[in-house]
């Protein structure tokens, strides 16, 4: 079908169709190469800016199909691009919920094995956070409402419970990984590797304090997260914790899943 021999309502449509993709990876990529910031490229170009033309794409589709559907003879291929025209923005708006709902399951953005002594960041770790901006760590055991950067933003319910009180509800709470046979040499080397498996970047061992730390990074944002590791007579922690935002979306009890099935199999196979 030639663009010229289309109606120029459907013209519209199949041009914010195509400026839609390109919109969303400018807002995401302009993030993770630092053109703006984090709060400009998820939260005014993303969600802001997304949601508004994510509305003007499914108006003009609307538009259009209402056109298509009245003209006569009545042509398929307007009639099509009309409804992908109203679709698309409404597949784009059941993300941005889903997304929404996730925030609400997931209101901290710091999930640790252990609740009652989260493994501790090394200086060099909690030197790089300070210096990108980084939300200071939390203690576990203050109930949200005393935090900053939660206590004017989490409902009464939430306000009362701590990090330590949320995790512990979570019916996907991540677990330490026992160590079993394997040495504590071993563990340290099977959480780097794991680590390394992963994409994770920075990664630092310290075999007398039994820690392994990294950094996670997501693909379009170019968000990150650190990790740490501690190995024990016993068991490996884990902990997870973003640098910006309040909600981490599930990304880090995930990421910590993840880290411990992969260190669990690297174990398995290293004591064969």
């Amino acid at each position: 079908m030639m663009l010229k021999n289309l109606p120029w309502h459907t013209r519209i449509v199949l041009a914010l169709l195509a400026f839609l993709p390109l919109y969303f990876a400018v807002a995401a990529f302009g993030t993770k190469i630092g053109i703006w910031g984090w709060k400009t490229g998820l939260l005014a170009l993303t969600l802001g800016g997304g949601a508004i033309l994510l509305g003007i794409a499914a108006l003009a589709a609307l538009v259009s199909l209402i056109i298509a559907a009245r003209a006569n003879p009545r042509r398929n291929g307007p009639l099509a691009i009309a409804i992908l025209g109203l679709l698309v923005p409404g597949a784009g708006f059941v993300l941005f919920l889903a997304a929404s709902g996730k925030a609400a399951v997931n209101p901290i953005h710091d999930i640790s094995t252990d609740t009652a002594n989260p493994p501790a960041f090394s200086a060099e770790t909690l030197a790089m956070r300070e210096a990108a901006g980084a939300n200071p760590l939390a203690d576990y055991q203050t109930p949200l409402g005393k935090i900053a950067l939660f206590k004017d933003s989490v409902p009464p319910e939430l306000a009362i419970k701590s990090h330590a009180q949320i995790i512990t509800d979570r019916k996907d709470r991540p677990a330490p990984l026992p160590l079993g046979g394997a040495s504590k040499a071993e563990g340290v080397a099977a959480v780097a590797a794991a680590m390394a498996q992963m994409g994770f970047k920075n990664i630092r061992k310290d075999e007398a304090a039994g820690t392994v730390e990294g950094v996670a990074e997501t693909f379009w944002f170019g968000f990150k997260d650190d990790v740490v590791a501690r190995v024990g007579e016993q068991q490996i922690d884990f902990r997870s914790v973003s640098r910006v935002g309040q909600s981490d979306l599930g990304a880090n009890t995930a990421r910590i899943v993840e880290l411990r099935k992969r260190t669990e199999t690297l174990l398995g196979s290293a004591s064969r």
